[in-house]
């Protein structure tokens, strides 16, 4: 391909908690690069995504959803997911459609008032709203945030997203790409594979466990026989919480062991021995090691 007709460039994917990000960026990949839950906030550090569309190399960076920050992880989150933004060639802003605008909406949107990249405005899960109320969200956003474009759709569904990709692909500057052809993702392995125990916990435990969860990888051993073993510690707040990770006899550690471990070697592509322990530490989210680990800055 010649380099005078590539394009390549930075795609900051903005929003509220539980916004439908993480879904979109999956989707406009065309593989899963990013976890996904209904839990709020799940995605906590800029992971970035890459997808390629015809000459275009689409550099997708998934941003942790934009809330009011209460304690030092949550500042962390926020500030990674504007300065994804601040650094971004183009902003990608995705509305829940069915929440509307709610404060966490309204503050993005005043904050995004202010910027110097060109925006493109993303309504989602727009099979879940009437008609009239989708036409009205999207006549007042468009109105405040001056967009290039607005774009419906169902990220689940797949509804729409090929028109948002071929809107991203030829709004990117002109340019060599960045990433080799074959890479998804500028997450490690060793990355990937705690977000994938994380998101067995958030699935199997969405009624019972607190947001505050954390995997610290011990240790990562590849092995002569092509196999991995990989030792994670579950980290928690309380004994309580514990006691709700490892259940009866041990049956719920078993079962996101096991589930996590088959999701990481289709990732890796080999044979993966998951070793799962469960630690307390009231205080996991002021270790600075941990913030390194999750690809998140230490936020004073």
């Amino acid at each position: 391909m010649s380099l005078a007709n590539t394009r390549a460039g930075f795609v900051a994917v903005i929003g509220a908690p539980n916004a439908g990000k993480s879904t979109l960026v999956n989707a406009l990949v065309g593989q899963k690069v990013a976890i996904v839950s209904a839990r709020e906030q799940t995605t906590r550090s800029r992971l970035m995504g890459i997808a390629i569309h015809g000459p275009a190399q689409i550099l997708l960076v998934d941003t942790p959803g934009i809330f009011a920050p209460r304690r030092r992880l949550d500042r962390a989150m926020v500030a990674a997911a504007w300065t994804g933004a601040q650094d971004a060639d183009l902003i990608v802003l995705v509305v829940d459609s069915a929440e509307g605008i709610r404060p966490s909406v309204e503050r993005i949107v005043e904050e995004l008032g202010k910027r110097d990249q060109p925006l493109i405005l993303v309504l989602n899960k727009v099979d879940l709203v009437r008609k009239a109320d989708l036409l009205a969200l999207s006549a007042d956003l468009a109105a405040r945030l001056n967009p290039e474009k607005v774009f419906m759709i169902s990220a689940a569904q797949g509804d729409g997203v090929m028109d948002l990709k071929d809107a991203l692909a030829q709004a990117l500057p002109n340019g060599p790409w960045l990433y080799p052809e074959d890479e998804l993702s500028d997450a490690t392995d060793r990355m990937i594979a705690a977000e994938l125990t994380r998101e067995q916990i958030y699935d199997q435990l969405y009624q019972e466990l607190p947001y505050a969860t954390a995997i610290e990888t011990e240790k990562w051993e590849d092995r002569p026989d092509g196999s991995t073993a990989i030792h994670q510690q579950v980290l928690v707040e309380r004994d309580s919480q514990k006691a709700i990770v490892i259940g009866k006899g041990g049956s719920r550690l078993k079962k996101i062991g096991r589930q996590a471990r088959e999701a990481i070697a289709e990732h890796l592509g080999r044979p993966v021995h998951l070793f799962l322990h469960v630690k307390v530490n009231p205080k996991w989210d002021e270790d600075r090691s941990l913030y390194k680990d999750i690809g998140l800055e230490w936020a004073d």
